[in-house]
């Protein structure tokens, strides 16, 4: 009989498709895990990985993780749902973005308005977001690119222009907009990829038929900025990380003769999942929230 154990074994071995780094995350011998996956595979009486080469999952593989991951989740949202019910207050929140930056002004109004609930932030890339709220790992995700999975929810937030940084006295510093082509060859600065302004980067370029010249990649997107002000190489900046400055700037941001060249801020949450009271206002509180002005709107109506 497989146990949960098996079964959360098997999605870590899914996600990775790599036994010794499945069996390193969680600190269990590597023929220990083989033996799990090979038992498991017994009982459903099918393969469920490719293991001609790298380990990879396969249509099998594919279809009983979906459903692992479903399974799993409401048994997570039912131990939830038990303890909301027998304490008091509003119960905890779980938020998945690419970024919290952008989420820094909602996030802020929230916790005066509800001092004792619990949040818990995690990073994920836009990639990884339909799994975590499939498997209920988390109850809200924003994402700074499009997600295309079934079973979700989203309202779009904002939608806005993403330009160039530069440093001050960069040859481009002084331009109001510029191509895709004048950055060919230039120096960037950028994430790593899975990140959506990576993502953004490698797509704009693509689309010419080229690749970016990448000379840095860095998980921290201060470090990112404070390279390019240091004059090291330039790099995608959102509009709204501009608005959001609060010192002297130290490196100019142009326009991107582009129209590709944006971003759409979208909240998403499981269509079927169970929403806390916590989850259900932090839900309320970024769909209403006005990101033009930076502020709570007028209309505090929760979302459904």
């Amino acid at each position: 009989m497989m146990d949960l154990n098996t079964l959360r074994q098997f999605l870590v071995v899914a996600r990775l498709e790599h036994l010794s780094r499945a069996a390193d995350e969680l600190r269990v011998a590597q023929p220990s895990l083989s033996r799990t996956i090979a038992r498991l595979e017994g009982e459903l009486g099918a393969p469920l990985f490719d293991r001609s080469g790298r380990l990879r999952l396969n249509d099998a593989g594919r279809i009983f993780r979906d459903h692992v991951e479903r399974s799993l989740g409401e048994l997570e949202a039912g131990r939830r749902a038990v303890a909301e019910a027998t304490s008091e207050g509003l119960g905890t929140v779980r938020l998945a973005s690419e970024t919290f930056l952008t989420l820094a002004g909602p996030l802020a109004a929230y916790k005066r308005a509800h001092p004792s609930v619990e949040i818990e932030l995690h990073w994920s890339s836009a990639e990884d977001m339909a799994r975590h709220l499939r498997a209920q790992d988390v109850d809200l995700c924003v994402a700074s690119q499009p997600i295309h999975a079934d079973g979700l929810e989203s309202a779009r937030l904002f939608e806005e222009a993403v330009g160039v940084g530069v440093p001050l006295d960069h040859p481009l510093a002084g331009r109001t907009s510029v191509s895709i082509d004048e950055l060919a060859g230039q120096p960037f600065i950028t994430a790593r990829k899975g990140h959506w302004i990576r993502r953004l980067l490698d797509r704009l370029f693509a689309a010419r038929g080229g690749a970016p010249k990448i000379v840095c990649e860095s998980d921290e997107p201060a470090a990112i900025a404070e390279l390019i002000s240091a004059g090291l190489g330039i790099g995608l900046v959102p509009a709204f990380a501009r608005r959001s400055a609060t010192r002297t700037p130290t490196a100019a941001w142009i326009a991107v003769d582009s129209p590709d060249c944006r971003r759409t801020v979208t909240l998403h949450w499981g269509a079927e999942s169970h929403l806390s009271p916590a989850a259900r206002l932090m839900r309320a509180t970024i769909a209403d929230w006005d990101w033009s002005a930076g502020e709570p709107s007028t209309n505090t109506d929760e979302h459904g």
